[in-house]
């Protein structure tokens, strides 16, 4: 599984909006992997932040 689909897996199944450092705390995964994930996954607006610097899956 791709780091992109680790962090998205991860703020599905909180089912709360998270900030970086609480995917990191899940997944196990680097800050600097995260940060390009949730990058990624912003640029393809597959994630959106409905209250600063926290993000939740767009659907």
């Amino acid at each position: 599984m791709s780091d992109t689909e680790q962090v998205l897996g991860a703020m599905r199944t909180a089912g709360t909006p998270l900030n970086a450092g609480k995917v990191v705390e899940l997944t196990g995964l680097d800050r600097k992997a995260v940060d390009k994930a949730m990058a990624e996954l912003k640029k393809d607006g597959r994630i959106i932040s409905p209250v600063r610097c926290f993000w939740a899956p767009a659907e």
